[in-house]
């Protein structure tokens, strides 16, 4: 039975195959294939629904329904069985369909007479294309056999699809990868960019699906398969033993690799009349379906191995490598599923734009693209299968909204909304070396974040008066061993020499949580944002931390240092860091080192518990800054990763405001200096309320500088300050409709 069943799928595929090589118009192909598929699966109806847009089917070709239909029957992504099939990606195979539940009858087809339903879905990589349906009128649920069969059918159009063979005279689709897209994601990095498109990765493409000769595509499958075997085997021999975590995918991709199930399914496409390399693919599809719909973290990774090892396989039976001969454009925007941070920073400043299909807000990627300023828009469906090398593209970090293939009305627009950001610039400049000096006289500090040497010329350029905050987690989380302690020495030196006197605020590891570095093995934790990060990581691997406080100890070389931990939640927790610098300073003395002329060791207040420590701590520490981003997410208790949380919750919410005034006040008490470092501190209104609360230091990305500058030289704060109490004592949510509108009101 399972040879008829492949000699049949065999024989179907070879007359999809005539029928695609012909001369003929993409409507008329698609016509002819459901004739085909309808005789082969002895069904009254077979009918190809194909997506229009994100949300929409459309039914494309039909044998057996009303052909006046065609083109005019559309439903909703989610709506009826074809819309379940689609959403879904799965198979519904019923007896009585108008008895499912979320059946919908769609009169201008004539399909009431009809019982029996079978939908695939049609999808290519993740990528939803369509539904392919047979429909007859005996009350039949079909065999697995005829399931399968149907699936591979779906895959070959899939594969055809993106080849353009339902395009041209008559079309049924328009050309793949022509017409302009539009994809929304979230914002990674604030910016905008024009370019062309450079794929990390460039696409594989299948250009012969159906294979006559299954022999010969069983052996080419095995062939490849036993050198991406040997392939993972020398990469398992070459790794270092002590990186366990690259030891563990390694080790995955062995298992994956040595999968009989694995290749049992890809055997059996083939014998059903499937290339080598359509075979992988159909599994790869099945693989990336399947990944969107698992919830567990373990299971997903395990999916994307079997995703990675795929792509790795593709490309050893098509010959098609990472390197295909396509020069990179001089304003490359990298399109990329994901991007490690090694990676990212080889690419460094060439690129004008990043869009990735996967990430998070506080993913490695978007830290390097911080720190470098490149704009980012993370999280774009899709976009690795839509676009190609070279095609025209626009990346809008405001609204995190990407346009590929724009067309010319949407790329002036675009245009007069960089000119006009460059006019502001311009505008910024004639204040660079200005005061941040308010008009009721209040002088207000602004200062830079930073994480690569690269940043440091904006110093000078944003008109800094400092660095608030360096981020030195960069240099350990681009490489694949602990860096030496005299390269961190000498990197630390010349970020003082480049700063020319200027302070500049060094924060210790913040590794852990979203930012594991590849040497240290990933600890699963139920809310990594919450576990072993930071400090705490620190504190409990003494031999990184005391490491990294020598390094910055000689960078300085006797000239001042500025040091402070992050994510300190307790006042013990910050007297045992403080020691362990303290000591190191000790010790370093006695080997005859030079040691900086003058030492202030602060804490980053991220922790809504760190505001309620002990007045000693406050006395104790030289320093303190506001880490508003984490601070945000625990004060309101809404996961900065999570859209459907993360924007509920305004910076200028009241009682905010409020906890913020708390701080400022115990410090002011103490007199210990404090500031305000994040994303927020860069959004001049913000800044302004901040500035209007009390704060005095503000330290944020070095484009922000100016805009917040001009806004804090034209406003009176304590008309802010008024506007914020009466907000308070009238019960408003949010200080932000009132400041907008005083704004408004001003000359």
């Amino acid at each position: 039975m399972p040879q008829q069943r492949e000699s049949e799928s065999r024989k179907l595929l070879g007359r999809l195959r005539d029928a695609m090589a012909e001369d003929s118009a993409g409507q008329e192909r698609l016509d002819k294939i459901t004739t085909l598929i309808a005789d082969s699966m002895q069904t009254e109806v077979c009918s190809i629904y194909l997506f229009r847009d994100a949300e929409t089917l459309e039914l494309c070709a039909t044998e057996g329904l009303n052909p006046q239909a065609v083109h005019k029957t559309r439903m909703r992504l989610g709506e009826g069985l074809v819309g379940r099939v689609a959403k879904q990606s799965n198979v519904v195979n019923s007896a009585n369909a108008p008895q499912e539940q979320g059946f919908r009858f769609m009169p201008e087809t004539g399909e009431e007479i009809y019982s029996s339903f079978l939908g695939v879905p049609v999808q290519r990589l993740g990528e939803r294309l369509g539904v392919l349906v047979v429909q007859s009128k005996e009350a039949r649920s079909f065999s697995e056999d005829e399931v399968y069969a149907l699936e591979v059918v779906a895959m070959v159009l899939a594969e055809m699809s993106e080849l353009g063979a339902f395009v041209g005279e008559g079309a049924a689709l328009a050309a793949p990868h022509q017409q302009p897209a539009m994809f929304r994601g979230l914002v990674g990095q604030e910016g905008t960019a024009e370019g062309h498109v450079w794929l990390h990765e460039p696409r594989v493409v299948v250009t012969n699906p159906i294979a006559d000769d299954p022999e010969t595509e069983l052996a080419r499958l095995t062939g490849a398969v036993d050198k991406l075997r040997l392939s993972v085997d020398e990469m398992l021999s070459s790794a270092t033993p002590k990186d366990k975590e690259q030891m563990e995918i390694l080790q995955a991709y062995r298992m994956f690799a040595n999968s009989r199930g694995w290749m049992r399914r890809m055997e059996e496409d083939i014998a059903s009349g499937l290339s080598a390399e359509a075979a992988v693919e159909k599994e790869q599809s099945t693989a990336r379906a399947r990944m969107q719909s698992v919830p567990d973290p373990y299971l997903r990774e395990r999916l994307q191995d079997l995703d990675d090892l795929s792509n790795r396989l593709l490309r050893i039976l098509t010959g098609q490598g990472t390197v295909t001969g396509a020069e990179m454009p001089t304003d490359p925007i990298l399109i990329a599923r994901n991007i490690g941070p090694g990676e990212l920073l080889d690419y460094g400043r060439r690129l004008k734009g990043i869009v990735l299909e996967e990430g998070a807000v506080g993913s490695h990627a978007a830290i390097v693209a911080r720190a470098l300023a490149i704009p980012l828009v993370i999280q774009a469906r899709n976009i690795t299968n839509e676009a190609l090398n070279g095609d025209a593209i626009l990346v809008d970090g405001e609204q995190g909204i990407v346009h590929l293939r724009p067309e010319e009305t949407i790329v002036s627009a675009f245009r007069d909304k960089i000119i006009m950001q460059t006019e502001a610039q311009e505008r910024y400049a004639g204040v660079r070396e200005l005061p941040a000096q308010t008009l009721c006289g209040k002088v207000i500090s602004l200062h830079m974040n930073a994480g690569l040497m690269a940043d440091l010329p904006s110093l000078v350029g944003s008109g800094a008066e400092g660095v608030g905050l360096f981020r030195t987690e960069l240099q350990f989380l681009a490489r694949n061993q602990v860096p030496k302690r005299g390269d961190l020495a000498a990197l630390y030196s010349r970020v003082l020499e480049a700063a020319a006197g200027k302070r500049v605020v060094f924060r210790t590891l913040d590794i852990g949580s979203d930012k594991v570095v590849p040497f240290m093995r990933r600890v699963d934790e139920p809310n990594p944002a919450l576990g072993w990060r930071a400090i705490r990581l620190g504190l409990d691997r003494k031999g990184i931390m005391r490491m990294q406080l020598q390094a910055l100890i000689r960078a300085a070389n006797g000239r001042p240092l500025n040091v402070m931990f992050p994510f300190v939640a307790q006042f013990e927790e910050f007297k045992a860091a403080r020691q362990h610098l303290l000591d190191e300073l000790e010790r370093e003395k006695k080997l005859g080192r030079v040691v900086p002329e003058k030492v202030e060791i602060g804490a980053m207040l991220e922790t809504p518990s760190l505001a309620f420590a002990p007045r000693q701590f406050f006395e104790m520490a030289d320093f303190i800054s506001i880490g508003g981003n984490d601070l945000k997410q625990f004060f309101f208790a809404a996961d900065r990763e999570n859209e459907r949380v993360r924007r509920r919750y305004d910076t200028l919410n009241v009682s905010f405001l409020t906890f913020l005034e708390m701080i400022i006040k115990r410090c002011n008490e103490t007199g210990t200096p404090v500031s305000f470092c994040g994303e927020d501190a860069g959004r001049p209104i913000e800044a302004l309320c901040f500035a209007a609360m009390g704060l005095r230091c503000l330290s944020m990305r070095p484009a922000s500088i100016g805009p917040v500058k001009l806004l804090l030289r034209r406003s009176n704060l304590d008309e802010v300050r008024d506007l914020i109490r009466e907000a308070e004592v009238a019960g408003a949510q949010s200080v932000r409709p009132a400041v907008m509108d005083w704004l408004a009101q001003q000359p």
